[in-house]
């Protein structure tokens, strides 16, 4: 559960003789903020450590300066997220450098009067609230892997946990479907983590990474390679992830060659290296992952059918972040908190405008557009601009688009709900005209406008190059002479024939 707490925010004092500070001082008192004492260093790293540390230290440095530029150190190294004033006996302009370069906020110098501490605090936090630290349950967020975690507030990301814990007992190979940045890598993860293969290598194959020949030397290995003048055998991922998990990214990017090799894996439990021909066992467990339709893959030739069916026995669906609005609101906290500490700036508290607006916009971007969005409200902060920048985008989502800017060759993965067929066969035969005829045309017009250079028009819609010529073919478009005269002059156009 987020919440967004209204207490007073705490500062912790650190100083070893806090007696002779508290009767000039008497913060927490008559003003917003809440003062706690820690007399040395060690206790000051145990309460920053804990779930509701402090929004602010004051380092008092005492007569040892080199002590308290030590605890600053440790301070910082564990809790970057927190301005830390440091309070010193006298003006020294290299200590107030070495201060402030091991990342000291500011560098004040006693005595203070309390109104001008005070003025000091109010400048180094936003709010005398704490508004800006989130608390998350640990019931809605679980860690899957470093940096990686599920979130599962809505009903529907529960239902997936379930689903994942399942699947996690059952070793055999597994598909997971959904859009673009959706979170289908966290699920596959996070199934490995469940599953009796968790002690194991975790490993991941970028299917369109790499051409087919060097992808498959990474995958398979090779057998008697010479490297340096000395023949051996080079492992490949399948090698170092014995007993592990490997999960495809874009299985329908696989090379046919590679796919058929994969379909052979999963009958024999077995694999040959590059260039041998003896077979290697096989203990690992795939798991594999498109954006793309499925059906749509099978038809065009993308996705082998038999390693469909190899994959496809036990399969699940990652919804796309629209569909779970309820988690919006726990993985801006989450994504808050993760980010301020990369960055190591303060926190940013979400508005209850700002967090009625996310739970209104529908995310097409899903996980990464939500997490961009984080990122630039937390170095930016204006509450205003971050209001303006999803009215408009919301806007353009709702407009019609008047031509095609890009081109969707991967339709959203439709419902798991069948529709009677009697009501949508004739429906579905005119979508796939009309969506036939704008995807020619598209990329008839991007041709045109590159003058045929077909590497710039794969750019121009953001699909890649083997994607673009396989259209080129399959809507049977050719250059018109006037494009063969240009990159041939003076030889003119031949024909079959002639």
């Amino acid at each position: 559960m987020l919440t967004d707490t209204m207490t007073p925010a705490l500062v912790l004092l650190v100083s070893r003789d806090p007696s002779a500070l508290f009767p000039r001082w008497t913060i927490g008192l008559d003003s917003p903020w809440q003062l706690e004492v820690a007399d040395s260093g060690w206790q000051a790293l145990e309460r920053v450590q804990t779930h509701d540390g402090p929004d602010l230290i004051l380092l008092d440095l005492g007569e040892n300066a080199a002590d308290g530029l030590h605890t600053l150190r440790w301070l910082r190294r564990v809790r970057p997220d927190i301005p830390i004033l440091l309070l010193s006996q006298s003006e020294d302009a290299l200590q107030r450098m070495e201060a402030l370069r091991l990342g000291a906020k500011d560098y004040l110098v006693k005595p203070l009067r309390e109104a001008d501490l005070q003025r000091v605090i109010d400048r180094h936090i936003d709010s005398p609230v704490r508004g800006a630290r989130f608390e998350i349950s640990s019931e809605s967020i679980e860690q899957v892997a470093d940096d990686m975690f599920f979130v599962s507030a809505s009903p529907a990301m529960r239902e997936l946990r379930a689903q994942a814990e399942l699947l996690a007992q059952i070793d055999a190979p597994l598909l997971v479907v959904g859009q673009k940045d959706s979170g289908k890598h966290i699920v596959a993860r996070l199934i490995h983590k469940l599953s009796v293969r968790s002690g194991f290598q975790f490993l991941k194959v970028h299917c369109s990474a790499l051409p087919a020949d060097l992808l498959e030397a990474e995958l398979f290995g090779k057998d008697r390679a010479v490297v340096a003048g000395v023949s051996r055998t080079i492992p490949g991922k399948f090698d170092l992830c014995e007993k592990g998990t490997v999960y495809f990214d874009e299985i329908t990017e696989l090379p046919p060659r590679l796919q058929e090799k994969l379909v052979r894996l999963l009958q024999d439990k077995s694999f040959s290296r590059v260039g041998g021909d003896d077979r290697v066992r096989a203990d690992f467990r795939i798991v594999a992952a498109t954006q793309a339709n499925v059906e749509q893959a099978l038809a065009e030739g993308k996705l082998r059918e038999d390693l469909y069916f190899r994959l496809s026995a036990f399969s699940v669906y990652v919804p796309p972040l629209r569909q779970r609005k309820e988690d919006i609101s726990l993985l801006l906290g989450h994504l808050m908190n993760r980010l301020s500490q990369h960055y190591v700036l303060p926190a940013r508290a979400f508005s209850p405008q700002v967090l009625q607006a996310c739970q209104r916009y529908s995310w097409p971007g899903n996980l990464k557009e939500l997490e961009n969005f984080v990122k630039r409200f937390l170095v930016v902060g204006d509450e205003e601009l971050a209001l303006t920048e999803l009215a408009r985008k919301s806007e353009v989502i709702a407009e019609p688009r008047s031509g095609p800017t890009t081109l969707e060759l991967v339709p959203e993965v439709a419902s798991q709900t069948p529709e009677p067929e009697e009501f949508t066969f004739g429906l579905k035969s005119l979508v796939q005209t009309i969506k036939g005829e704008a995807e020619r045309n598209a990329i008839a017009t991007a041709l045109e406008q590159t003058h045929w250079n077909r590497k710039a028009a794969s750019r121009v819609l953001q699909v890649s190059y083997r994607t673009l010529l396989y259209k080129i073919q399959q809507y049977h478009l050719t250059p018109p002479p006037s494009y063969l005269s240009e990159a041939f002059p003076g030889q003119g156009v031949k024909s079959n024939g002639h």
